[in-house]
């Protein structure tokens, strides 16, 4: 069976061809990454062997770059094994020579092929993948969502330092009614009380009225606001103050959406506490086939949320936070569920408590209740069986101790799957 190691790149990519016996048919060569460079890649392989079943392509999983020439090579009935690029390192460091080119790395691909000691990236079903870019898509819109508001409020720390406070929520309906229409003092004076108060008691839908606009007028006439630049920042506030509204309603087309494939995959893990559909989501696109996880240790590796470990000789460190090296999407995710979880679910706060008391600072008592609810996604999508509040008490979340640390060295496992 011949081998053909790949190193991928965005616009082209770096081939070589080996034999069985680890020999090289030839020089390495390089195609683009379109369809005449795979049609390219296609001859050099018939000039070795007419057959594609006797070869086995290789390749890792660099970024999104491979998912076009993995597509291509499985609708030709092509076996391709996508790989971690850790694994690829690992053998690169066994050369003396400190030498990283494109046409050694597609070398030491094959020969990792050839070895066979690798684990392999398997690429989700295609409802699986685009509920994944939607999630993705989601967290991307949200960031922008709290960026802009984050601009707005020092915007206003400097127009109109007395705003914040004013209403319960600087960003619900009422307060941006008055952003969008008058941000500056200047503006609400000259605005008027009644007017004010036909814009609020509208917006409001009745609640505020004329005690509301007459103490919103009376700070915005005694304000201490900055004298330079309020026009500027007046009209930049009402542009951000649009993009927030339509970006909303981006993210609320997105949730439909995700709500509408999340359903589709009848999975039981919005029993959990702090999961709804959108996290749900989010949650099984990143995990992807629960099944590349022999235990519940590996999918916390692959979140991200195991403890990092220092040991060195007789030293074993004391202080291991998480390794944050996963899923930095599954990371999130976990988070908002345990964040939700903590202040709804009796059963979580009363798990937040205990780390709490034993000393743990808010954010060491998180991480816990993160790797509670993934053991718990873990029991609920591997067995197939609905959540119940004792599913995962027999795992036991690691409280980072020195112990835990020690044990988490010895049962390391380099074939964690990739992103």
């Amino acid at each position: 069976m011949y081998i053909v190691g790949i190193d991928i790149a965005k616009k082209s990519h770096q081939a070589v061809i080996m034999n069985p016996d680890g020999t090289l048919t030839g020089r390495t060569f390089r195609f683009t990454n379109t369809q005449a460079g795979f049609d390219f890649l296609m001859k050099k392989i018939s000039e070795v062997d007419s057959s594609l079943e006797n070869f086995e392509f290789g390749m890792e999983a660099t970024g999104h770059y491979w998912l076009n020439l993995y597509t291509w090579l499985t609708e030709k009935k092509a076996v391709v094994h996508v790989i971690n690029p850790l694994q690829s390192d690992a053998l690169r460091n066994l050369y003396l020579r400190k030498t990283k080119t494109d046409a050694v790395d597609s070398k030491i691909i094959a020969q990792v092929i050839r070895i066979g000691q690798y684990s392999e990236t398997k690429l989700s079903d295609e409802k699986m993948l685009i509920m994944r870019d939607l999630c993705r898509q989601r967290f991307f819109l949200v960031d922008i969502v709290a960026d802009l508001k984050r601009k707005i409020i020092v915007m206003m720390d400097r127009i109109f330092p007395e705003y914040q406070g004013f209403f319960s929520d600087t960003f619900g309906k009422s307060s941006l009614a008055v952003l969008k229409n008058c941000p500056s003092p200047s503006e609400i004076v000259s605005l008027g009380t009644e007017r004010l108060a036909c814009l609020l008691r509208t917006a409001s839908n009745g609640k505020f009225s004329i005690k509301k606009a007459e103490a919103l007028m009376e700070i915005a006439r005694n304000s201490f606001a900055a004298r330079i630049s309020s026009q500027t920042f007046s009209l930049m506030i009402k542009q951000m103050i649009e993009q927030i509204e339509l970006v909303e309603r981006q993210i609320q087309e997105l949730e439909q959406l995700i709500a509408e494939y999340f359903n589709s995959f009848n999975t039981k893990i919005t029993q959990i506490p702090g999961i709804g559909p959108v996290l749900g989501a989010s949650i099984l696109s990143e995990i992807g086939d629960i099944n590349r996880f022999s235990s519940s240790k590996k999918l916390a590796a692959y979140a991200g949320i195991d403890p990092s470990v220092k040991q060195s000789g007789q030293f074993v460190g004391t202080e291991n936070h998480m390794s944050k090296r996963g899923s930095m999407y599954l990371r999130r995710s976990l988070w908002v569920a345990a964040f939700v979880s903590v202040h709804h679910c009796r059963e979580i706060v009363r798990l937040y408590s205990i780390q709490t008391s034993r000393g743990k600072t808010h954010f060491q008592a998180m991480g816990f209740i993160c790797h509670k609810l993934l053991n718990m996604v873990y029991a609920v999508l591997k067995n197939n069986v609905d959540y119940c509040p004792h599913i995962c008490t027999e795992i036991r979340p690691p409280s980072w101790t020195n112990e835990l640390a020690q044990a988490a060295l010895e049962e390391s496992d380099p074939e964690v799957p990739i992103c």
